[in-house]
């Protein structure tokens, strides 16, 4: 594995990879964003071509093009590797997975099932007639591995049994369910779509029943397991990724059939919930690639009001929520397959979804008050949702023409407007500084103290011998003081040695020297004044014992230090002449 990681590194540089998922801006010496890890407006995300790995000033993330991908795409290092490797085209060596050879089993169990599953499929004439007769190819059905499970207790369980695996295995994959003394296969005649990781390896299963009893779901997923996290993972993403970045915006919509027609339809910017609940985990990963959204609403949609909460959640992640309304009776494969131009209408004509949410209420009720009513309860709180008042007054001035009131009455209640913890706007996280990344001890004495620990990094990263001055640092603060620095400067010295480069760029080794230099007298200029204060302090104390020793004591080094300040004045004021 090591030699397929090296040839990964040396084939791919760390702005080739964040900079395929960032747009990068030049800064000194390094490369800025906006971090995709946090909420930000203001780029604290530095990439270092130098060091090949990247830190985030704002969140703490940082390493290098792996741990990138691991963080940016929801994966192991395993699914990284294999990303990293298919872009580099690099053949990956046969290796164990660093977590364990229990995890990597059941990654190779998820693609035996597949297998098995897609053969399937092949073999059986009416869940492939009727795959095709709701107008899915069959370059479809092979690309996205779709297969099929006989209505028998133990059919995968058996076939997986005959590979190897073991009915632990099984179980701890999803594949198997243990009620009482009994153990039988979770998916029974029901065609099969696999759910992929970032990576595209197979970590669980959606099966539509084929023949409905009237008492089994229509749709069964896997349940939570070591690979699958349901509340993480969109189904299609792995697919969708390159086209909602090309794009800029992704579509989201509900069923497998939905966001299959959609791809071949030409939509590849297309993901579906599939079932799960809406996360905002989910959208982070969205948010990622890009902040747009349309998601697809079917206005006889009996889960409308899970539509809703998703609309009020990607815009409390600070989204751009565009609606794109289906015709009554269709859902988007059925209106894909009817028309596609029709669907291509609906995304291409999708609004705002304030716009939306007034536009329906507006079309439902004629009477102003009424309209006011409904407006104030169905539609306020997603105006409340909005990043910044710019927004907000836009339609605040809309819905006043809208129903021939005032502005500030609608104002009045907005900022009433109380919502659930989880829709509650998400703060935007601007750059925290260096002072806070680096924690207390350095910064105890203020942000001289920042400043040389930052010089220092640049100095050594310049291979500059920095001994005589950290043994000035150490004369004017003490030794206790001086080993907390260095003990901080070593655990911060990724951070400090990005904020550096950024900082000081190519600056000449000689103007670092005459900086550090400045930074020195500074530093001995805050301990004297601090020095100054403790003795004013210590003198009125000994005024009110009246100790005429301690006072005299104290007034003498008073005098000392007023001069010594007088003179650090008088150095900084030539200092640069």
């Amino acid at each position: 594995m090591s030699s397929s990681v090296e040839q990964i590194k040396e084939r791919l540089s760390i702005q080739d990879v964040v900079g395929s998922y960032l747009k990068l801006e030049k800064a000194g010496n390094s490369l800025k964003a906006r971090c995709p890890f946090h909420n930000e407006k203001t780029p604290s995300f530095f990439v270092s071509p130098d060091r090949s790995s990247y830190y985030c000033f704002g969140c703490g993330k940082n390493g290098d093009i792996f741990t990138f991908v691991q963080e940016f795409e929801g994966i192991d290092f395993i699914g990284a590797l294999k990303i990293l490797a298919d872009k580099a085209g690099v053949t990956l060596e046969k290796f164990t997975s660093k977590t364990g050879d229990k995890k990597e089993r059941l990654y190779q169990l998820m693609e035996a099932v597949t297998l098995f599953l897609q053969r399937n499929l092949q073999s059986e004439e009416i869940p492939l007639s009727y795959l095709k007769k709701r107008g899915l190819k069959d370059e479809t059905i092979k690309n996205w591995r779709i297969g099929y499970v006989r209505d028998e207790w133990r059919t995968i369980s058996d076939h997986l049994k005959s590979k190897g695996f073991l009915d632990d295995e099984i179980e701890r994959a999803g594949i198997s369910k243990t009620e009482g003394k009994n153990t039988y296969d979770r998916f029974r005649g029901r065609i099969m779509f696999p759910i992929f990781d970032s990576a595209s390896r197979v970590i669980a299963f959606s099966g539509r029943i084929l023949h409905d009893d009237g008492q089994s779901a229509k749709y069964l997923n896997s349940p939570q397991t070591e690979l699958f996290d349901k509340s993480k993972v969109l189904y299609g993403y792995d697919k969708a990724k390159q086209s909602i970045r090309k794009f800029d915006f992704s579509i989201l919509v509900e069923g497998q059939m939905d966001i299959l027609m959609a791809h071949q339809a030409g939509f590849t910017n297309t993901v579906a919930s599939s079932g799960t609940a809406l996360t905002s985990e989910h959208l982070s990963l969205l948010k990622r690639i890009s902040n747009k959204i349309i998601m697809s609403f079917d206005s006889d949609n009996a889960g409308a009001k899970a539509a809703e909460r998703g609309w009020a959640l990607a815009l409390s992640c600070g989204m751009d929520v565009k609606i794109a309304e289906i015709p009554k009776g269709f859902d988007p494969a059925d209106l894909i397959l009817k028309d596609k131009e029709e669907f291509k209408n609906t995304i291409k004509y999708s609004i705002f979804l304030i716009d939306f949410l007034l536009n329906r209420v507006k079309a439902e009720i004629s009477d102003k008050k009424k309209l006011w009513q409904t407006i104030k309860t169905k539609v306020l709180p997603y105006i409340y949702l909005l990043d910044g008042n710019t927004e907000r007054s836009r339609y605040v001035k809309k819905i006043s023409e809208m129903i021939d009131t005032k502005e500030d009455f609608i104002w009045d209640d907005l900022k009433k407007v109380k919502l659930d913890e989880e829709f509650q706007p998400k703060t935007q996280t601007e750059n925290k500084t260096i002072e806070k990344q680096m924690g207390e001890e350095i910064l105890k004495n203020g942000s001289v103290e920042k400043n040389l620990a930052v010089i220092l990094a640049k100095q050594e990263s310049l291979k500059i011998n920095t001994s005589k001055v950290q043994e000035q640092i150490k004369n004017i603060t003490g030794e206790e003081k001086f080993n907390n620095f260095l003990k901080e400067y070593k655990e911060k010295i990724d951070e400090l040695t990005f904020e550096a480069e950024n900082y000081y760029g190519d600056v000449k080794e000689e103007k670092l020297i005459k900086e550090t230099e400045y930074l020195i007298l500074n530093l001995r200029e805050e301990y004297f004044k601090k020095e100054l204060e403790k003795l004013l302090i210590n003198l009125k104390v000994a005024e009110k014992e009246k100790t005429i020793e301690k006072i005299n004591a104290i007034s003498i080094r008073l005098k000392e230090i007023m001069q010594k300040l007088s003179d650090i004045k008088k150095e900084k004021h030539e200092f640069y002449k």
